[in-house]
This record gives C-alpha cells, sequence and structure tokens, in this order.
C-alpha cells in the first residue's frame, strides 16, 4: 500500500532534480525549509523527527539537497518530507510538504471496527509496521 501523505502523493516519485524546483520556488518565496523523517507514517502520527533545525537563512536550493541527502543515508529505510514553512501570518503555517523518500516496502493499515450503544459504529486505523519495534519497522 501507498502512502498518500502531502501535495504531490497521488504523482510518480519526485527526482532530485524535482525536489530541487520545488525546494527553488519555496525559497524564492521566502519560505524556510526543513526536513522529518519516521518509521510510523500513521495518519495521526503528525509530529515526526526532525533532522537537523529548519534553515532559516538558505537560499540556495543544494543547501536542503545536500541536507535532505544525508538524512537520506542516515535513515535508508525511513519516510523522509520535506516542509516549507510560510510565516507571513505570525506564526508557522507549512505552505508545501511533500514525501522526498519512502520505504521499499510498505506494509500498509487495516481498519479495525468497534461497536458503540445506540448502533454507533467506530472505526481506527492500525499500521502493520507498528506490529514491529520501533526502527525495525522497515527493512
Amino acid at each position: 500500500m501507498r502512502v498518500t501523505q502531502g501535495t504531490f502523493s497521488y504523482l510518480p516519485e519526485l527526482t532530485d532534480e524535482e525536489i530541487g524546483l520545488q525546494v527553488a520556488y519555496a525559497l524564492d518565496r521566502g519560505w524556510p525549509c526543513s526536513i522529518e523523517f519516521t518509521d510510523d507514517p500513521h495518519p495521526r502520527n503528525t509530529y515526526w523527527e526532525m533532522w537537523g533545525l529548519p534553515m532559516f537563512d538558505l537560499k540556495d536550493p543544494a543547501g536542503v539537497l545536500l541536507e535532505l541527502n544525508e538524512c537520506r543515508k542516515a535513515y535508508p529505510a525511513a519516510y523522509i518530507r520535506l516542509n516549507a514553512y510560510d510565516a507571513r501570518y505570525g506564526r508557522q503555517t507549512t505552505a508545501l510538504s511533500f514525501l522526498v523518500q519512502r520505504p521499499a516496502e510498505e506494509p500498509g493499515f487495516r481498519l479495525d471496527r468497534a461497536e458503540g450503544s445506540d448502533r454507533r459504529i467506530g472505526y481506527t486505523t492500525h499500521a502493520y509496521a507498528a506490529d514491529r519495534p520501533q526502527g525495525e519497522r522497515y527493512r
């Protein structure tokens, strides 16, 4: 199952050149970029591990791509996403966010149904990857 989170999630994987163009687009608008990674892409897991600090002072996309490649080397089997922030509203607002790496195998999710009182039915998702310990979820 292919995890679909972020701006370009329904498109084929972006090449490094295309990622560089998106970073240039963000930097041209004054949006600082950051890189995050996780081995649990559950839809409610919005707080991924941050790779370094947000890159506030970078003007060249090559700096962001350098950090991205370092993150890829350190976490070859993790989900990695790139975020760009727009601070025009006086707060941190995500203007652009997309996956730049995913594991070779994506086990997916299952939907658990729970029946309650008055014929209410609730659903929760369970990531198959979460059955393994953290750090070993994707091989």
